[in-house]
């Protein structure tokens, strides 16, 4: 893992601006470990693991990590993705619990690590610290509950197209309409919790209705207004 060097005050101007950490103090801020710059991780790398213990926050800096909790069956189940500005593993770092998923890089990513007891104390001092981790957990059991919801009462269908609508909200589209997350089929049916062939199927079938266009991983939006219809999504 190669060590990218920055200049130290644009990684604390980004890290007190735009994660978390947006309320600490300048005094709390310079006893953050950011000296040596950002680790760097290239696609395809594994940050951590399920089940391991992992003491600490990771802020992204740079690139889009997919976390996914790993069924029975040996089936990836992706739960969310982070992006620049997000924070992952501060669950199992204010619980002292083993990592309850897995993190891997989609494209290369910079990333810096704050260790637990640093986080720690920040939650002991700093109250709109606290009151931003609390938050991020209420989003996230959100999206939990919806989810559970969604595989119960939603089909295959419903799921893809309101997949589809949640990563254009999440990462926006470039200048052609494009995604701006490239994700493999077999990515796209671990996120819809399906098979790869039905996505598949299913994306066919958009692009028949003009609804999107596929020029390989890449996926064109056309018809924002009528997936969210297909989708039957409460926002």
């Amino acid at each position: 893992m190669e060590k990218v060097q920055y200049n130290g005050q644009n990684l604390r101007d980004f890290i007190s601006k735009s994660t978390v950490f947006k309320h600490l103090t300048e005094k709390e801020l310079d006893i953050l470990p950011i000296e040596g710059g950002t680790d760097s991780y290239k696609r395809g790398a594994m940050i951590y693991e399920e089940g391991t213990r992992i003491n600490g926050f990771f802020i992204v800096c740079k690139g889009i990590i997919k976390i996914f909790k790993t069924g029975f069956d040996g089936k990836d189940q992706i739960i969310r993705f982070a992006k620049p500005g997000d924070v992952m593993g501060f669950r199992s770092t204010i619980t002292g619990e083993l990592a309850c998923t897995t993190t891997k890089t989609i494209e290369e990513a910079e990333i810096v690590y704050v260790p637990g007891e640093l986080v720690r104390k920040y939650v002991m001092t700093n109250g709109n610290f606290a009151m931003d981790l609390l938050q991020i957990a209420c989003l996230e059991l959100g999206d939990a509950n919806d989810y559970i919801t969604d595989i119960a009462q939603k089909t295959v269908r419903e799921r893809l197209a309101e997949v589809l609508i949640q990563l254009k909200w999440t990462f926006d589209l470039d200048r052609d309409n494009f995604l701006q997350i490239s994700l493999t089929r077999e990515e796209l049916a671990n996120i819809v919790g399906t098979a790869t062939e039905s996505v598949i199927r299913l994306l066919s079938e958009f692009k028949q209705d003009q609804l999107i266009e596929i020029f390989g991983r890449r996926i064109k939006i056309l018809e924002e207004a009528k997936l969210i219809k297909i989708s039957n999504m409460h926002y």
